[in-house]
């Protein structure tokens, strides 16, 4: 889309009278953009813009020329601000690593999903701490990045105390929490039984911790009636449904996913012409992983096929010890443009917006008037930059709710 006209001309407002602004508390001028990509499909784009900020949300946006009076004000000299990029997949709950196992696969052996035992046995075995220090970690690094908003999903205890344990955790970085108690079948139970472990006991304890339910709907992990048994139960306790689907093979994960009404089906490796129409003609957002690919040497997702069709688009890390070790979206944007034929802007947009949609937020991804004020400044003109300058550390400075968490170096 083209840059957008900013609003009719009108009489000029006085201090902190922003269009929205709440009178009497500071509001904030975002001055000297030099492009504001602001998520909102409707104004897509503004060139030398400005942004008004108030406690902690979006009250304004539009031409530099056409900006209101406020009460403070902050140049960033020229540069390119974004939405904060909204990491919808990510297992930030686990100890140890498996660079073993990335090392062999780098040697030729094939990935399969039994690896994630091992970072069962860790995260079991760690203590409370070692776990917090983890998330906090890896928390810091993606905000440096640029994501403002994550995902923390369950998945390496898969028992009722280490799944428990995983979301009360999670849930002290964020709201948006996934019991994924049916990640893989661990050890020494039956298939059958874990089932009934997962919609039974496991789910009462980390229902009330959780605000989504996962299953790995896969060869090797659980199977489409076991999956729809796991979250159908998990709906029934309150929680909304997403799904790992069609990672390693074409499989029932992405129509089970549209067919229960989950906000995503995620990986989506693997899909047949049925599951893009069905992915096409409903609300769940195919949410793409490339860091996976990258760190498994296998075939990208087909974002142009997607796209193409009409279906929602979304990007997010994947963060995890085995397959997708990185905090990075900019990262992952790169990959999508290079290795999953999307624009641009089709990638900055899926980790920003479509990230929102995967996790059925309208406050964050987006810079428009009544959103949360998470922005991220680039150090570069674009956001074109993100991919054409892969590696490159381009994001100067951070804010959540307004909170600047990075200084921006000098122009």
């Amino acid at each position: 889309m083209t840059p957008t006209q900013g609003q009719a001309p009108g009489p000029t407002p006085t201090p902190a009278s922003a269009p929205g602004a709440a009178p009497g508390r500071s509001s904030v001028l975002i001055d000297g953009i030099g492009l504001l990509y602001t998520g909102d499909p409707e104004r897509e784009e503004i060139a030398d813009a400005a942004m008004v900020v108030q406690d902690g949300r979006v009250v304004w946006t539009g031409p530099a020329s056409r900006a209101p009076d406020t009460d403070l004000r902050e140049d960033v000299g020229g540069r390119c601000v974004i939405p904060g990029f909204v990491d919808s997949h990510a297992h930030l709950v686990f100890a140890g690593d498996r660079t073993a196992e990335f090392a062999a696969r780098m040697s030729g052996r094939a990935y399969s999903a039994g690896g994630i035992r091992t970072t069962v046995a860790a995260t079991r075995a760690a203590d409370d701490e070692t776990l917090r220090a983890r998330v906090a970690g890896l928390v810091e690094e993606m905000r440096r990045q640029g994501t403002t908003t994550v995902e923390i999903k369950s998945g390496y205890g898969l028992t009722v105390e280490d799944e428990l344990r995983s979301l009360r955790i999670a849930a002290d970085w964020t709201s948006e929490t996934t019991y994924l108690g049916a990640h893989v079948v661990p050890d020494g139970v039956s298939a059958d039984d874990y089932v009934r472990l997962v919609t039974g006991e496991m789910l009462a304890a980390c229902a009330p911790y959780a605000r989504w339910v996962d299953v790995f709907c896969e060869r090797g992990a659980f199977d489409g009636d076991q999956s729809r048994e796991i979250l159908t139960q998990g709906m029934r306790a309150g929680l909304l449904p997403r799904v790992h689907a069609n990672q390693l093979t074409e499989g029932p994960g992405v129509r089970l996913a549209v067919e229960l009404g989950a906000a995503s089906a995620d990986h989506c490796t693997h899909l047949s012409d049925a599951d893009v129409d069905a992915l096409a003609s409903s609300d769940t957002v195919a949410t793409l992983l490339p860091g996976a690919e990258f760190s498994t040497r296998s075939p990208y997702p087909d974002a142009r096929r997607l796209i193409d069709a009409g279906a929602t688009v979304a990007i997010a890390t994947d963060c995890n010890p085995g397959s997708s070790f990185t905090s990075s979206m900019p990262f992952c944007v790169a990959l999508a443009v290079r290795e999953m034929r999307m624009t641009p802007l089709e990638a900055v947009r899926a980790a920003t917006y479509g990230g929102a949609r995967a996790l059925r937020r309208d406050d964050v991804g987006v810079l428009r008037p009544g959103a949360r004020a998470d922005w991220a400044v680039l150090d570069a003109p674009s956001y074109v930059h993100l991919a054409y300058r892969p590696g490159v550390p381009l994001v100067a400075r951070v804010s959540s709710l307004g909170r600047s968490t990075e200084t921006l170096p000098a122009a």
